[in-house]
């Protein structure tokens, strides 16, 4: 295969990656937002099973550019150290820098440690300060809290024939209740 061959498939198959990768991304930031994990799917798939795909696009890509580096050395190279003149150890070193300092970017996020506030510390498996929301199903709550959804029905004085699978927002505007009613219902039944 000629060269000019080789370069355009892994330039077109770099392309392709770069618009998967940002499709993907698009989707998991506005279509599938946090929190939409266990109730939205889009084309059969929910937030975090697009979250794998994402992962995996970009290991794809990133091994793709990989290889548009290796088979374009020369020319790399040849940017880098030029016709030789009294620069070109200036050029070089900078180029050198600039890349290393690109790889310790990039790599930076991976070597620090994770921070845990007190506030997320868990408590008899579930979070002590939950973060209740309108947008939460009582199934949601449920599994994020293990308060049943049957006891929060009781407690917020609804009907047995309630949906667990409709938003509390929508239920506070219905029945007249407050989030924080549902705060203290979760309470109660930890203490």
């Amino acid at each position: 295969m000629k060269q000019t061959r080789i370069n355009c498939l892994i330039d077109s198959i770099a392309f392709a990656g770069f618009v998967f990768l940002t499709t993907t991304g698009v989707l998991l930031r506005y279509l599938l937002p946090p929190g939409s994990g266990r109730t939205s799917t889009l084309m059969g798939l929910d937030r975090h099973e697009w979250g794998t795909v994402h992962f995996w696009i970009s290991v794809v890509f990133f091994s793709v550019l990989a290889l548009h580096l290796v088979v374009h050395w020369r020319w790399i190279a040849g940017v880098f150290s030029g016709r030789a003149s009294e620069n070109s150890g200036l050029r070089l070193g900078l180029g050198v820098v600039g890349i290393l300092t690109l790889v310790a970017i990039g790599v930076a996020p991976l070597f620090v440690p994770i921070e845990t506030s007190e506030t997320q510390v868990r408590q008899g498996g579930h979070s002590e300060n939950l973060d209740i929301r309108g947008a939460m199903t009582l199934l949601e709550l449920e599994q994020a809290s293990g308060v049943p959804a049957d006891y929060l029905l009781s407690k917020l004085g609804l009907p047995d024939t309630v949906s667990k699978e409709e938003k509390l927002g929508q239920l506070k505007r219905k029945y007249g209740f407050e989030l924080s009613s549902v705060r203290d219902a979760v309470k109660s039944y930890r203490q």
